[in-house]
């Protein structure tokens, strides 16, 4: 998969980010989180990209999180920095403006989990585990597990991982809420790349509002989302996407959507 330890694959309408340190199981370090950085901020400027797909490279993990060989060289400012830097790294997948999905092949333990928590969708294999096991180092998760893993599986669970750190399977994660969907390993890729293209071929301006608003949803009162929501609703309605849409609903055709 070449040497870089973050790829970028592109095909048609859409991407793959892939995490390629599959002898570290890979596990994130400073210049990875450099590197995925760099890679959003490229394909977050690509509008001929529409989705972005997150994958380890390998059958064995998504990612194993943060390198404990890293983590274990660092002084309490530097862990500081660390910790802001995987913020800065989960928000921009967060506010990106198209939809990032996390594909889980496999491990996806403490900063690698807190990656596939910051995306819109996780689509996991049979093979995916999932784990904030930070308290076993006597910490908490840092690049943020505890605001993120509630706002998807209610605290009590979320205390319930990061307080015991224990390993939840694809079936358990799906049960909870954690995951989406769950695949046969075999078919993963594929089943990636058809949600990916099913999410590239829909209204990029109408997709990236209800994003926006989705995550802001935990944020601001019922009646301060609702008057953003009206303005962005109102909003689309002069979109060239919008006509559009109405078009080839009348003519019982496929839409063909442009991002305008």
């Amino acid at each position: 998969m070449g040497e870089k330890p973050v790829l970028v694959k592109r095909e048609k309408n859409f991407a793959w980010i892939l995490l390629n340190r599959p002898e570290k199981l890979n596990a994130l370090n400073d210049e990875m989180l450099n590197l995925l950085e760099k890679a959003l901020d490229e394909l977050g400027s690509d509008d001929g990209v529409r989705c972005i797909l997150i994958r380890g490279v390998g059958d064995k993990a998504f990612s194993a999180g943060a390198d404990v060989s890293w983590l274990s060289e660092l002084t309490p400012d530097e862990a500081k920095k660390a910790s802001e830097k995987g913020h800065r790294v989960v928000r921009k997948i967060m506010e990106l403006q198209k939809p990032v999905v996390a594909v889980v092949n496999g491990y996806a333990l403490g900063g690698g989990c807190e990656l596939a928590l910051a995306c819109d969708l996780r689509i996991a294999s049979t093979k995916a585990r999932f784990s904030q096991p930070e308290v076993k180092l006597g910490l908490i998760p840092g690049w943020g597990g505890t605001q993120l893993l509630p706002r998807l599986v209610g605290q009590a669970k979320a205390k319930e991982m990061i307080m015991f750190g224990g390993m939840l399977d694809a079936e358990e994660a799906y049960r909870i809420g954690l995951v989406n969907r769950v695949v046969p390993h075999e078919s993963l890729d594929e089943e990636a790349a058809k949600v990916a293209e099913a999410l590239a071929s829909g209204p990029p301006m109408a997709l990236s509002a209800a994003k926006r608003l989705v995550n802001l949803s935990l944020q601001k009162t019922v009646e301060e989302g609702l008057r953003e929501e009206t303005v962005e609703f109102s909003g689309l309605f002069s979109t060239e996407d919008f006509r559009e849409g109405v078009s080839a609903f009348m003519e019982k055709r496929k839409p063909r959507f442009k991002g305008r």
